[in-house]
C-alpha cells in the first residue's frame, strides 16, 4: 500500500478552523456526566471494599 490510500482522508489542521467552533456548553455537559461516572464508580468499589473487611472481620471472629 501506499501512503496515499493511508492518508488520503486526514485532512490539513489549519484547514478546518474556520468551519467548526467548540461548544463550551457541551464539553460542561459531557465533563459532568464523566464525573458522575466516577463518582458511581468510587461509590460502589468503596461498598464492595467495605463489605469485604466486615465479611472477613465476622468470619474472623467466628
Amino acid at each position: 500500500m501506499s501512503s496515499e490510500v493511508k492518508f488520503k482522508e486526514h485532512s490539513i489542521p489549519g484547514e478546518n478552523l474556520n468551519k467548526r467552533r467548540v461548544d463550551v456548553t457541551s464539553l460542561v455537559n459531557r465533563l459532568n456526566q464523566e464525573k458522575k461516572k466516577e463518582r458511581n464508580s468510587n461509590i460502589a468499589l468503596s461498598v464492595a471494599a467495605v463489605s469485604a473487611v466486615t465479611v472477613f472481620g465476622i468470619i474472623l471472629s467466628l
